[in-house]
């Protein structure tokens, strides 16, 4: 598990410098900002509808294969970009089809990766193993957007794509000596032994995820929560960004200060959530409802120091949050069924990322910034703490029956004890 928090943080780094980077290179290319957003609604896209097939693919085959392969192709695609860079082949439609290529392996990436992470601790300690993760995921972007302007400022825009290339090929060298922790290999090897055993693959259609994925209240609650909170909240970088630089009459240092501290908060959040033993839809709710009314005040922060004092728990309940809910997420489901549930999942989310923007734009445009985080948080605590309600008022309650005694014992403990 070391070892691959410390590949995880090289992989996490480069990536971030490649973002970084790549903004810079799409507005050299163009001189347009909205081409930018292009680039990255592109390389967003193939989640919206590949991901499914990504998370069967992973469910299919092994995992530490299905790992290296794909972190090795999204070397490939990044050393081949730094060649059309260096040798100024590059153009914005070459770099629309590598960005899409590159969101297609990471379907198959994503869900392989994390999963590979939870398979090297005990079943008890994923939540703290997934909050590992937030933690070097936070902190690579921290150092990887600081490299960037270094890397590019003495060695030029092709050396941050190098850079990120063989920060794949460091994962992926990493890989195969990786041990999954006592247990974990059984887990995932016992669907596959069932199916061959029965002669069918019926438990490894996409169907069978999707299926699981509707008939489960838990994981409903759960996309309803993270929905509204990714629509009506969070997207600090927006909309801090535009409350700064104009209510607070701040300037671009100003928000790049807020952006540090942002950055703070989701590491100590990250820290935080790896103690959590027990995550559940409620904590996730919770915290959500609590980042809502936080975005509140900080809407009507009468200064930017006021708004540095919000700004960190902000972060750290939106981390937390994030922790527990991807807690929940890959722990939920069966090991056999859990590749196709990340990405029923990252389906939703691409849609979430996709379409929460422009909403939250419009908003800004019909209300103001202020406006537009006071509603949106207000939106956030007052819709999940209704969820919350009306769920309560609609959970079943135990059926009494009867025993040959004549006293009567709840339904669910009677058919605890037959069993």
């Amino acid at each position: 598990m070391r070892w691959w928090s410390v590949a995880n943080f090289v992989s996490n780094a480069g990536t971030w410098m490649q973002l970084t980077v790549q903004n810079l290179l799409v507005l050299q290319i163009t001189g347009s900002a909205a081409a930018t957003g292009l680039s990255m609604s592109v390389q967003a896209a193939p989640a919206l509808f590949m991901s499914v097939l990504g998370g069967a693919a992973v469910d299919r085959w092994p995992r530490k294969v299905t790992a290296a392969v794909s972190q090795a192709l999204l070397g490939v695609v990044a050393f081949t970009t730094a060649v059309f860079v260096a040798l100024d082949l590059l153009d914005m439609t070459s770099l629309m089809v590598l960005a899409a290529v590159t969101g297609t392996i990471a379907t198959i990436d994503g869900p392989a990766c994390a999963l590979l992470g939870n398979d090297l601790v005990p079943e008890e300690d994923v939540p703290s193993a997934i909050g590992v993760g937030a933690l070097v995921h936070n902190a690579g972007r921290l150092v990887g957007a600081a490299l960037a302007g270094v890397t590019v400022g003495f060695l030029g825009t092709a050396a941050a794509y190098a850079a990120n290339g063989l920060s794949f090929l460091f994962v992926t060298a990493v890989i195969p000596f990786l041990r999954p922790a006592a247990g974990a290999a059984v887990r995932a090897a016992a669907p596959r032994a069932v199916a061959v055993h029965a002669g069918k693959r019926d438990d490894m259609t996409i169907r069978e995820g999707l299926a699981f994925f509707a008939r489960r209240p838990r994981l409903l609650a759960l996309a309803g929560v993270t929905g509204i909170s990714a629509v009506f909240g969070r997207n600090y970088g927006l909309t801090l960004a535009v409350l700064v630089t104009g209510p607070l009459a701040g300037g671009p240092g100003a928000f790049g200060t807020v952006s540090t501290v942002l950055a703070v908060g989701g590491i100590l959040g990250a820290v935080l959530g790896a103690r959590l033993r027990r995550p559940s839809v409620r904590v996730v709710g919770t915290l959500a409802a609590a980042g809502g009314l936080l975005q509140v005040v900080a809407g009507l922060s009468p200064s930017l120091a006021v708004l540095l004092v919000l700004v960190l728990p902000m972060a750290v309940v939106e981390s937390v949050s994030d922790t527990a809910g991807t807690a929940v997420l890959q722990t939920d489901p069966p090991p056999h069924l859990r590749g196709r549930v990340l990405g029923v999942w990252s389906s939703i989310g691409t849609v979430w990322s996709l379409g929460g923007p422009p909403a939250l734009g419009l908003l800004m445009e019909l209300a103001g910034p202020r406006g537009a985080l006071v509603a949106g948080g207000l939106v956030v605590a007052v819709g999940i703490t209704a969820g919350h309600v009306l769920r309560g008022r609609r959970a079943p309650r135990p059926v009494p029956l009867s025993t040959r005694a004549g006293e009567e014992v709840p339904g669910r403990d009677l058919l605890g004890t037959a069993a």
